[in-house]
């Protein structure tokens, strides 16, 4: 699959954290303990697919503690989504909504769950909100949990609602859903946890950093799109831009997947672009400035990097990380409407 692709633009140099090893053994405890992969067969898809070296990779600079904690993150967020996507959950809106409102409950604080008999994607949830927040900026904490409610809601339920009616998006629909559907940018909030910054609303605020967030965002996602379509195809799944720039232009496969690398470079250089003008406009902030966007870098580098060596887009095992419809729903439906 690989010598197909085309190659991806990506001028930055790759790193990863002295710390991968450490973070494997705590993915695996803390998989044991939330309870988050019964299956054997998941079990050994989940150590294939290597999620210490992808969170190594993404976030280089990390210290231990929080390189376990955005692995954590990595891990519930993969296998959500896997089941919202490949499972047949994603197929029902209405299911997914019913799950999805116990999970924003546990970010917003409101509602009181049920003391036993939670499913573990939200005993998870509850672990990580519980570690990532507490010292965490007020600011930081209603921008995340906006980010990841986002990605909870309007984006999974949107895909899912156009799995059930059919309805094949445009370009230019999907490319603005799609940050939100691979919720990177929760995974861009913790680049602040990691570096241990906090940056100011003015900055979230200014054009030329909003322009290298989203230009890096799309990056990361739409390689992501390349490297996952054979596997997507053979799950029938239509929102991967691949797809829609084959369905909307009529493209071949190669000239498609030849487009989408082609895009990526474009928004590779918007994003140097933009960076080189918000480090000019901010000298004054660049100790905070240099390390959020190097997170940025990092985050389009190594997943480029993990991408060309995971085995979790091999179109031939399209099983990946179900895992039974309970390990979502369980309780989570009684939950909800009670």
């Amino acid at each position: 699959m690989e010598s197909e692709l085309p190659d991806i633009y990506c001028p930055f140099p790759q790193r990863t954290s002295p710390h991968v090893g450490h973070t494997r053994i705590h993915l695996g405890s803390w998989i044991r303990n939330t309870g988050l992969v019964h299956r054997d067969s998941a079990r050994k898809r989940f150590e294939q697919a290597d999620f210490g070296a992808f969170v190594g990779m993404v976030y280089p600079t990390a210290d231990s503690k929080n390189l376990d904690l955005v692995a954590d993150w990595f891990v519930w967020l993969f296998l959500v989504d896997d089941q919202l996507d490949d499972g047949h959950l994603g197929r029902s809106p209405e299911r997914v909504r019913d799950v999805v409102a116990v999970m924003r409950s546990v970010i917003e604080g409101t509602g009181t769950l049920p003391a036993e008999g939670l499913p573990a994607a939200v005993v998870a949830l509850v672990d990580l909100w519980e570690r990532t927040t507490p010292t965490a900026a007020a600011h930081w904490r209603t921008r995340f949990g906006r980010h990841l409610i986002t990605y909870l809601t309007t984006a999974t339920t949107w895909e899912a609602g156009n799995r059930a009616a059919g309805v094949v998006p445009s370009e230019e629909t999907y490319i603005a859903k799609r940050r939100h559907t691979g919720a990177i940018h929760v995974c861009m909030d913790l680049i602040e946890i990691v570096a241990g910054i906090e940056a100011p609303e003015s900055i979230h605020n200014d054009s030329r950093f909003i322009a290298a967030l989203e230009a890096s965002c799309n990056v990361v996602c739409w390689a992501n799109d390349v490297y996952s379509y054979e596997k997507e195809q053979v799950l029938g799944e239509i929102h991967n831009l691949v797809h829609l720039v084959r369905h909307h232009r009529g493209y071949g496969k190669q000239q498609a997947l030849e487009h989408v690398c082609a895009e990526i470079a474009t928004e590779t250089e918007r994003f140097l672009t933009a960076e080189a003008e918000l480090l000019a406009a901010y000298p004054q902030l660049s100790w905070m400035l240099v390390p959020y966007l190097d997170g940025m870098r990092s985050w389009m580098r190594g997943n480029l990097d993990w991408s060309r060596q995971t085995p979790r887009y091999n179109p031939a095992d399209v099983s990946q990380y179900e895992e039974p419809e309970e390990y979502l729903e369980a309780t989570v439906l009684g939950a909800a409407r009670d």
